[in-house]
Parts: structure tokens; C-alpha cells; sequence
């Protein structure tokens, strides 16, 4: 009986990754689609966090809606999926380390994550610990994916010959 169940589980992990690798793809193609078509907003953004100067916050803002949606798509088509895991789940770690400090530090931002981002007007309340909480949730998809790299309908299975 423990062997059948084992092998459910078993045959189960490669859909459980598929949806997760999919779910992820999606995060980071809607979040990078978002912020592609106003690159300058994006770097207001980054730079609302106030954890560098003007300029190198306008770099990185300018250069992270690409790098969401490199990964996006890297994840959707299932190439370099244990990479693609790895890159997306140190992204969300510095996502979440970027919104603990402001909240640390007492700032009003929104977090841009899927919006404009920047600096909140006076009486906007701040959402600190559930953008943290979704980031998690999102590092926990990426964490699946890193574990159990093996999902259905990916580059990665069918260059491997595998189904």
C-alpha cells in the first residue's frame, strides 16, 4: 500500500513542477511586461528604495524589466529550467530583502512589483507585509522548480528525450 502511494507522489512531482514553472513564467512576464514600456518609471522605482544612487537605480531599473522577462520566458518554454529556478529565486530574495528595508527604514513606497512603484502620496497605506508574503509564495514556486527541475511540456524534456 506505502509503495502505491509512494508512486503516486512520484508520478505526481512532474505536474506539481510544470505548474509551478508555469505559474513563475507568468509572474515574471507579467511583472517585466509591465514595467518594459516605461523604463524611466521603472528606475524611479528602484530608486524610491533609496539603497543607491540616482544613476545606477536608473541602470538597474532600465535593465530589470528584461532580466523578468529572460527568465519569464526561459521558465514558459522550460530551457535551462534549474538556472532559470536558481536566477528567479535569487531575484525574489533580493525582492524581499529590498521590501523589508524600506519597511525597516520607515519608507512609504509602493513596491513596483506590479505597478509603477515609487513614493506613496500622504495617506496611502503601505501593503509591506503582504508584498513580502506573495514574494515568499513566489520563492516557494521557484524552490519547487530548483528541486524538481523535471516537468511536462519543456525544451529541457524534449532535447533530453525525455516525455
Amino acid at each position: 500500500m506505502e509503495t502505491r502511494q509512494s508512486a503516486r507522489v512520484t508520478a505526481a512531482w512532474p505536474w506539481i513542477s510544470t505548474v509551478a514553472r508555469i505559474g513563475l513564467a507568468a509572474v515574471f512576464l507579467v511583472a517585466g511586461g509591465l514595467k518594459v514600456t516605461d523604463l524611466a518609471g521603472s528606475g524611479r522605482a528602484v530608486n524610491a528604495y533609496r539603497l543607491m544612487d540616482f544613476d545606477t537605480a536608473r541602470v538597474i531599473g532600465a535593465i530589470q524589466p528584461f532580466v523578468e522577462i529572460a527568465i519569464g520566458l526561459l521558465l514558459l518554454v522550460g530551457i535551462a529550467v534549474r538556472l532559470s529556478a536558481i536566477i528567479g529565486a535569487i531575484v525574489m530574495v533580493i525582492y524581499i530583502a529590498g521590501i523589508a528595508s524600506v519597511w525597516a527604514r520607515g519608507l512609504q513606497i509602493d513596491c513596483g512589483c506590479f505597478s509603477k512603484g515609487g513614493s506613496l502620496a500622504a495617506g496611502q497605506n503601505t501593503q509591506y507585509g503582504s508584498d513580502i508574503l506573495r514574494d515568499v509564495g513566489f520563492l516557494v514556486l521557484a524552490s519547487i522548480v530548483l528541486i524538481k527541475p523535471r516537468t511536462r511540456f519543456s525544451l529541457d524534456g524534449a532535447l533530453l528525450g525525455e516525455r
